[in-house]
Formats: structure tokens, sequence, C-alpha cells
């Protein structure tokens, strides 16, 4: 099992797919380490020599990935939140910020529906 900033990789699947368990790493950004890397993309992460771990290492980490990335997004929206932007307030509300309407839907941002009275349905009584 490789280790890559920070993140075991899993042993059995390819490395272009393994990669994508790093944050800040999607296929797009996986094939690029690779291309840069010169390691081959249908690789399994078990059978990677150690010179090839060397090498994708050095080119993840030219790249934000995992902590410095978390840390710069949070530090993006701490930034919009400061200054008062919209975007900022909608983030301080746990609202959605890209005009998705909120009557009906944005369960994600808003959490569970608050229980009702009355609303709880009975099962049917046997005749």
């Amino acid at each position: 099992m490789a280790r890559i900033a920070g993140v075991n990789l899993p042993a059995k699947k390819r490395i272009a797919i393994a990669l994508t368990y790093i944050y800040g790493v999607g296929r797009t950004r996986a094939e690029e380490i690779l291309v840069e890397s010169g390691v081959n993309p249908d690789t399994k992460v078990m059978d990677l020599t150690e010179q090839e771990v060397t090498a994708l290492r050095r080119a993840v980490e030219s790249r934000p990935v995992e902590g410095d990335l978390r840390r710069e997004v949070r530090g993006n929206i701490q930034r919009i939140s400061d200054i008062g932007s919209y975007r900022g307030l909608r983030h301080k509300a746990r609202l959605p910020m890209r005009g998705q309407k909120t009557r009906s839907n944005a369960r994600t941002w808003k959490g569970p529906r608050p229980s009702q009275a009355g609303t709880k349905t009975t099962k049917k009584e046997k005749r």
C-alpha cells in the first residue's frame, strides 16, 4: 500500500483511480499527475516500484491537495463571510448560495425536516 500526501492508497485498484482518494485530485488531475510522473495509468498500486511512488509523490506535492487545499477553501469562505457578501451570508445561514430554490429542496444544507404534529402515518386496521 502506497502512502501519498498522507493518504493510504488502496492496493488493489489502478493508480489512476487510487489517486482520486486524495482530497483535491479527481480523474482529470490524476491523469495529469500520471503523465507528469511517467507512470502507466493501468498499473495497480501494489505493483508500483519505489521510483514510481517517489515520482508520484513529487508530482502530487507540487499541487495544493489535502490539508493545504482544505485550509485554502476554508479561508476563502471565511473571507467572503467577513466582508458580508451575499454568498458569505448564505454560508453563515447554511443555505444554498448559487440561486437554487429553497422552498421544497435544499435538504442537504437545511438538514432533515422538522417533525410536525399529527402527520405520522398509522397502519390500516384489519377488518
